[in-house]
């Protein structure tokens, strides 16, 4: 349905296009004509680098409210204390890997764009950044003026030495992941003291999240930093300065009275770590928690509807992948991947693994919370008859299959019911639950469960675009291609969807390879759960991210 405005507010549209990008004004003008909403248009606008201020204006003219105006502010001094599983290894801006490692990381850093709760950009240590037409160079303008927590002054040479790092292969990098094929070290290059240019290896429609919250490594540290010692120092340019760490037991930090954005309200954070989650649940109700990182359905039901908690909800893409072998056993049969596929009660599964607080998923990485997600595209449902007669077309009517996975929140208990789903139509599945540890071995093929299993379920975390899904486990030379799908047609639709810049583009690409994923069902998604964090009655002015970030600048008690 079309918005376009009145004569008055024409003219301020016509004022604000100005100066431009065709790339921006085509932004503007899906949101006047009605083929984006207003979420749509932030996350859109914020990637491509529409100033907040700019979109709110283009909102406003159309009768859709601007960005919410900053929280308002608590009492200042507080200590904040927050709970978060224990770190698996040594507070490496280059090698964190898990979620306990990021929060003290992001606690004393900062990056160069937040990707806010809602899935929108906004400026850290960036003010702005613009494509070029084609997505392949992407410029960022930096703020003046910041300083890390020695006195240094940042500048582009310490952001281009800090992406480096994580780009270059010699380090291993846990932001390969993102960065492989996307950015090399020789495409970061220093254009003045405020401005830093990314050639990418290939057109990236999405580049700005890859240097976001998103990308939990790529803090901006000073040039000469050596990241096997950061633990020690944690020298960076955030709110809160490093003042003890203590390896599996906690870490304290002090309020930075220098950082860019002004003092924040606490005095102290103090970080308490824990093996799993009870204790913390109990610290929380006890009083001796302020904030706890991350709480699930299954192991936070205690908090649930408790006035002595507060539960933090976000929409996310946190999923759990089933995946099925496409080129050996039972499952090479397309016929049999779907059958299965089409025996689970995706609704069942969110009402009674996240009492509703999820999203049932359609058997492809396009959750709803993305903007490109082609919501025409039909849903997947329960469908015995269908699935019975996909089995006898593959002229079989048993087959039996082991379903390995992990002993993990609600894994062990999807993976029984997905047991029962299957035994309705022959496919008789034996258990295997084992550790986080063994399941996921080295990670490599011919060395780890999760890659070798002929059916497996792996957990997913959150993340601000579907690049990495749709890469890492589904391409031919995907590193966790744990199907062991290959298909050209696919390969190149996730190319031309990546090298996309415009949302239109991006979303028509998205349908298609939507409609494959089901066609061909190398992986089942049957949900995408919300990101649940909780606080203390009296504790406000906490802000998260579904990757796991506390953002404690305005917390009060």
């Amino acid at each position: 349905m079309s918005r376009l405005p009145n004569t008055t507010a024409f003219k301020i549209l016509e004022r604000l296009r100005q100066d431009r990008s065709d790339l921006e004004n085509n932004a503007i003008d899906q949101l006047l004509t009605g083929r984006i909403d207003r979420r749509a248009f932030l996350r859109h606008g914020s990637r491509l680098g529409l100033s907040a201020a700019l979109m709110s204006s283009a909102l406003g003219t159309v009768g859709l409210m601007g960005l919410r105006p900053a929280r308002a502010q608590g009492a200042p001094g507080a200590t904040i204390r927050v709970a978060q599983i224990t770190p698996s290894g040594a507070i490496n801006p280059v090698t964190v890997a898990d979620q306990g490692g990021l929060l003290p990381l992001q606690i004393v850093g900062d990056f160069l764009v937040m990707d806010g709760p809602d899935l929108v950009l906004r400026p850290m240590l960036a003010t702005e950044w613009t494509p070029n037409e084609d997505g392949t160079i992407w410029t960022f303008k930096l703020r003046e003026g910041v300083k890390f927590h020695d006195g240094r002054t940042m500048s582009a040479d310490d952001v281009v030495a800090s992406i480096k790092r994580l780009a270059d292969p010699a380090n291993g990098s846990n932001a390969l992941s993102a960065f492989k094929g996307v950015l090399s070290p020789e495409g970061i290059r220093k254009v003045d003291d405020l401005t830093v240019e990314f050639s990418l290896e290939a057109p990236n429609g999405n580049f700005p999240y890859y240097v976001s919250t998103d990308n939990y490594n790529a803090i901006i540290v000073p040039a000469d930093t050596d990241p096997a010692a950061f633990e020690g120092s944690m020298i960076a340019t955030g709110p809160f300065k490093r003042e003890s760490y203590t390896p599996k037991v906690g870490a304290t930090y002090v309020r930075n009275e220098d950082y860019w954005g002004g003092p924040a309200l606490p005095s102290r954070i103090e970080l308490n770590f824990y093996d799993d989650l009870q204790p913390q649940v109990l610290g929380l109700l006890g009083g001796q928690i302020d904030v706890i990182q991350q709480v699930n359905v299954q192991g936070a039901r205690p908090l649930l509807d408790n006035p002595a908690a507060k539960i933090l909800r976000l929409k996310a893409n946190t999923h759990r992948q089933v995946h099925m072998k496409t080129q050996s056993g039972p499952f090479a049969d397309k016929r049999i991947r779907e059958a299965m596929a089409l025996t689970i009660d995706r609704q069942k599964l969110v009402d009674g693994l996240f009492q509703g607080m999820a999203s049932v998923g359609n058997d492809s990485p396009f959750a709803p919370v993305f903007p490109s997600t082609d919501t025409t595209v039909p849903q997947r449902t329960r469908d015995i008859d269908k699935a019975k007669a996909l089995m006898a077309e593959a002229g079989v009517s048993t087959v039996d299959t082991t379903l390995t996975t992990m002993q993990m929140q609600e894994l062990p208990t999807l993976a029984t019911l997905l047991k029962n789903f299957g035994a309705e139509i022959g496919i008789n599945i034996n258990l295997k639950i084992e550790d986080v540890g063994a399941y996921y071995g080295d990670a490599v093929p011919g060395k780890s469960d999760w890659l070798d299993s002929e059916f497996g379920i792996t957990d997913y975390g959150h993340r601000g675009t579907p690049n990495v899904f749709l890469s890492a486990p589904l391409l031919s030379t995907g590193t966790w291609n744990s199907a062991n799908f290959s298909n050209p047609t696919y390969d190149q639709l996730v190319a031309d969807y990546i090298a996309a810049v415009d949302l239109e583009t991006q979303t028509e690409i998205a349908g298609k390879i939507q409609r494959l994923l089901l066609d061909e069902t190398p992986i089942i998604f049957p949900y995408f759960y919300d990101y649940l964090s909780a606080t203390g009655p009296t504790v406000s002015g906490v802000e998260t991210t579904a990757m796991g970030q506390i953002f404690l600048n305005q917390a009060s008690k």
